[in-house]
């Protein structure tokens, strides 16, 4: 048993269908307060800090599992968009272009044993027209995600070509966490 430290319906779908039992706490971690140049060290440190507070509040009866994503586009980094015209604004920008998907992955283990990744993958966005974007941006979707998109959903539709781990880009890298149940597990 494995407790998801994540509001993210997505992992949790990911979590479900790779038959991985778990819970689910969310850990209230300010992200606000969290900074960092680096969007590489930027999402590791949220993932490390929410790992950190489920795993204090459940007091290390199971092994913990934070994440958290950011996509880097530009040098920029793209959380969830604030607004519609926020997220029409960087589609605008990312279409046709390369970007990279950017999780932090964080396990505490419940004797304190912490293993801690960022694990990327590059996401080629797909040349949109200008009815494509606002169609897109339209559904809401965008307004929920990092990077304003969802690989798993219509975004899915946006989205040319991967370098790397799919999941990842869904929020989770599966073949990461495989590997590291294995370890906490022996």
């Amino acid at each position: 048993m494995l407790m998801l430290a994540s509001a993210s319906p997505a992992r949790r779908r990911l979590l479900q269908q790779a038959a991985i039992p778990h819970q689910v706490m969310v850990s209230g971690v300010d992200e606000e307060t969290i900074h960092h140049l680096d969007p590489v060290r930027l999402v590791q440190h949220l993932a490390e800090a929410k790992a950190g507070v489920v795993h204090q509040q459940i007091k290390a009866a199971l092994p913990v599992l934070g994440c958290d994503s950011v996509l880097e586009f530009d040098g920029t980094v793209f959380g969830k968009p604030g607004t519609a015209v926020e997220a029409s604004s960087r589609w605008q920008r990312m279409a046709g272009a390369w970007g990279l998907l950017h999780t932090g992955h964080c396990l505490l283990s419940v004797n304190g044993e912490r293993l801690s990744e960022t694990v990327t993958t590059r996401v080629l966005f797909a040349a949109l027209s200008d009815s494509e974007i606002e169609a897109y941006v339209a559904t809401g979707e965008p307004l929920l995600c990092a990077g304003g998109f969802a690989l798993e959903g219509q975004g899915g539709l946006m989205v040319e070509r991967l370098e790397g781990c799919f999941s990842n880009v869904i929020g989770l890298s599966l073949p990461l966490l495989r590997r590291w149940l294995l370890v906490i597990n022996e």
